[in-house]
């Protein structure tokens, strides 16, 4: 053990830099995990928690006023119904800040659905103007209980009362009205009602979707929502995050685990003889494979703790998404196990690459074999000698060929002895250590392959890092090619006239244009769920819309779809789909597919006229505005509301990329750790090519070349094979990025295309950096071999 222990501590001398590359590595790909994990537990558990607290309905049917509900409680499948409630549309403001919600007469507190309070207390029969807000819409208007609500064109005001959770779809503006539970008599003119429906099997939803429309009359329902609608909602962008830490923690931890591997690997090759004299002294195979296992074992380990107890003690103090995550995680049930499962699963698979490369060090014979003269990988090829051999090249010139001849030694020129009329003989010099760098880099082709095959695996995930930041940068400096043209949102009050309207928005300097536009909510064919029917803009002012695929909507009956409505109702491009708003069916050919970032892209959009051709009734509701380039929306905002008087709600666009912000530095954290991983593979190819270019030190300085040269051999090694890395990665993580990106897009409902690889320009510079700085690293040891005693030369090759 004594032995084994001063073997160990004397490597760990002589390879400090690369133990310490490894631990920070292995704590960086553990660190990735863990936050991974608390993310995917911060999506889904707060949700799930309140669902289940609140025993949440798993339908929520929407209908007019003269819908008998009472037979739903007799469905085959329903467990237990909430309401019905009557419901009102309004808009609500408090301190300058409006929000459209729907007011919920609730005259007892919920036994399904129930709210959860999270601040002051549920509704007083004593005080009929009292109300609770849901959270998020608390939130959003930035009430506290005691603040008093307004309601825009009444005199009307309410009181908050209390602030509460709720399982239910949650408040988006200009999406999806906030929620207020109210006594019945604050809701004096209901425009509808709310029926909640929980189901004995989630699993059944759609097919109780469709019994209770047949029982009730598609004419009676107005919107239907389903509990999977609002935990993806409530997921969002944290499952988003979660996978890119995950995808790229296992990434990153596959990669550590080969380059761990290919370092043992060298190390092997390179102390053949040491590994030899422990077996003569009486080490067995089982013990020199365990001093290189547990050696690294020990690395692993210790970065692994590192990031456990970094993550456990100042996770939750990272401002942002990832701290609160962290925080909330920390309070999950699993989070013991998790915290200590991941951390090992990642020691464990760091420890089978290493067991599998320490295996050969157990295989080494205790009499050292003795080293073939020449390199397994064949001779130099014949252009390769001919440069070395400074041989002559045949090259045509033409019909004037009496220009200059080879280049001899002093310089002049002199036509070649058996040169044919119209050729002349060239010659090319090229330094020695360009081709023979090339051809060490590459004459062993197994053992060269791989160490390129490793390098590239951080690279190209480096590449699919930076493809992730310029698709995001792409939402925020052209939104217009990601379904976002319209900058502001914009919804009138009832009275107000729809071409005074429009002419008020469009004579603000700014806005360089106003399609008129309304939202309803549609029952798709077979009853089981509603999605978004949308009519923005005229035959004559199209709304121009991001297709991805097929053509823009010109004709009657013509419409474009987001992925979500496709994958809903398993149609494609060139199908035709019949829905129904209220009693009126619609019936369209959809002859394109739109990039839709809203309601997972379960949006169907046709021209304004189109839907009024019809269905008359169909009047425009709200306007989206396109801005001028250069334009600050919030402050045509501002100048919008205060020249409505009160009487417009204007909300600014939701980009989705505003809530992945924290990917960003996601990115930089995983790109580091991947440069860590490569930075670690480069320093063992180099330590291998030095190591083996000791046999050949005293040939080449019998050969005539200097230091200088020598150095230049191991550096254009080095070099190539970096660059031989970076054009595989980047060949095949360009291609890799855009599937994942476009599949992500796709399964979101977003849909494909709006994937955006970096530019060539950057690409070309990290490349050149990455090659650049691969040689610089490799001179330093080169050039401390090169002028090696020649004692010490001898001493390596015997």
């Amino acid at each position: 053990m004594r032995a084994t222990l001063r073997w160990a501590h004397s490597d760990l001398r002589t390879h400090r830099g690369e133990a310490l590359f490894l631990v920070l590595a292995t704590a960086g790909i553990v660190a990735s995990l863990l936050l991974a994990t608390a993310l995917f537990g911060y999506a889904t558990n707060p949700w799930q928690r309140v669902f289940t607290q609140a025993r949440g309905a798993h339908v929520w049917l929407h209908t007019d006023r003269a819908a008998d509900t009472g037979e739903l409680a007799a469905l085959d499948g329903v467990q237990s119904v909430a309401g019905p409630y009557p419901t009102a549309s309004t808009t609500v403001a408090v301190r300058g800040t409006r929000a459209s919600v729907e007011l919920r007469g609730t005259a007892e507190r919920p036994d399904v659905g129930r709210p959860l309070l999270t601040a002051g207390h549920w509704l007083d029969a004593g005080d009929p103007d009292g109300v609770v807000l849901e959270t998020r819409l608390a939130r959003a208007l930035l009430a506290q209980p005691g603040d008093t609500l307004t309601l825009p064109g009444t005199s009307r005001t309410l009181t908050v009362l209390g602030i509460a959770d709720s399982p239910e779809r949650r408040y988006r503006p200009g999406e999806q009205p906030g929620l207020v539970w109210a006594p019945p008599a604050a809701v004096p003119d209901p425009g509808g009602q709310v029926i909640g429906l929980r189901l004995t099997d989630p699993g059944e939803t759609d097919y109780a979707v469709q019994r209770a429309v047949t029982v009730l009359g598609a004419g009676a329902i107005g919107q239907v929502s389903t509990w999977e609608q609002a935990r993806a909602e409530a997921q969002g962008d944290n499952r988003l995050l979660g996978q890119v830490l995950g995808l790229f923690g296992l990434g990153a931890l596959l990669a550590a685990g080969l380059a761990v591997h290919g370092a043992i690997g060298t190390r092997i090759r390179g102390h053949l003889r040491d590994i030899s004299v422990l077996k003569a002294i009486g080490f067995t195979p089982g013990q020199v494979v365990r001093v290189f296992l547990l050696q690294h074992l020990a690395y692993a380990l210790l970065g692994a703790v590192a990031a456990a107890a970094t993550v456990q003690a100042l996770g939750s103090r990272v401002p942002g998404r990832l701290g609160d995550a962290v925080g909330v995680w920390q309070g999950l049930p699993g989070h013991t196990v998790a915290l200590f499962v991941v951390p090992a699963c990642a020691v464990l698979f760091i420890g089978a690459t290493t067991g599998l490369a320490a295996w050969r060090a157990g295989r080494v014979p205790p009499v050292p074999l003795p080293r073939p003269a020449g390199a397994q990988g064949g001779g130099l090829s014949v252009a390769a000698r001919r440069v070395l051999g400074l041989r002559m090249f045949r090259m045509p010139v033409g019909a004037r060929g009496r220009g200059r001849g080879a280049l001899g030694s002093d310089g002049a020129g002199a036509p070649g002895a058996g040169a044919s009329p119209g050729v002349r003989e060239l010659e090319v010099r090229v330094p020695p250590a360009l081709v023979l760098g090339w051809h060490k880099a590459f004459a062993r082709r197994p053992r060269s392959f791989a160490t390129v095959a490793r390098l590239t695996l951080p690279l190209l995930l480096i590449v699919v890092a930076m493809s992730a930041w310029t698709t995001i940068d792409r939402f925020h400096s052209r939104p217009e090619q990601i379904g976002l043209p319209a900058a502001l949102t914009v919804r009138a009050d009832t009275d107000a006239g729809e071409r005074g309207t429009r002419a008020l928005l469009e004579r603000d300097p700014q806005v360089a244009a106003a399609y008129p536009g309304v939202e309803v909510a549609a029952l798709v064919p077979g009853q089981t769920a509603t999605i978004a029917l949308r009519g923005l803009g005229t035959r004559e002012d199209p709304y121009p819309y991001a297709l991805a695929e097929g053509r823009r909507a010109h004709g009657p009956d013509e419409a474009v779809a987001g992925q979500g409505l496709l994958d809903l109702l398993e149609v494609e491009v060139g199908d035709w789909v019949r829905m129904t708003v209220g009693d009126r069916p619609q019936i369209l050919h959809i002859v394109g597919r739109s990039i839709e970032p809203e309601n997972a892209g379960r949006v169907i959009s046709a021209s304004l006229d189109t839907l009024q051709e019809n269905d008359p009734r169909l009047r425009p509701t709200l306007y989206q505005l396109r801005l001028a380039a250069g334009a600050d929306p919030d402050e045509v905002a501002g100048r919008l509301a205060e020249a409505g008087h009160g009487r417009l709600d204007v909300h600014a666009v939701a980009n989705p990329a505003d809530g992945l912000s924290p990917l960003r530095a996601v990115v930089l954290g995983l790109i580091a750790v991947l440069a860590l991983v490569g930075l670690i593979e480069l320093l063992t190819a180099i330590g291998g090519t030095v190591r083996e270019s000791e046999r050949d030190l005293l040939a080449l300085k019998a050969i005539g070349l200097s230091p200088r040269q020598i150095t230049g051999i191991t550096v254009t090694a080095t070099g190539c094979t970096a660059l031989a890395a970076v054009l595989l990665a980047a060949a095949l993580g360009l291609p890799l990025a855009h599937w994942l990106i476009d599949a992500q897009g796709a399964s979101s409902g977003i849909g494909a295309g709006i994937a955006q690889v970096p530019s060539p320009a950057l690409l070309v510079l990290v490349g050149t950096a990455a090659v650049l700085g691969a040689a610089a690293l490799a001179a330093v040891p080169s050039a401390r071999a090169a002028r090696r005693r020649l004692a010490d030369t001898l001493s390596a090759v015997a």
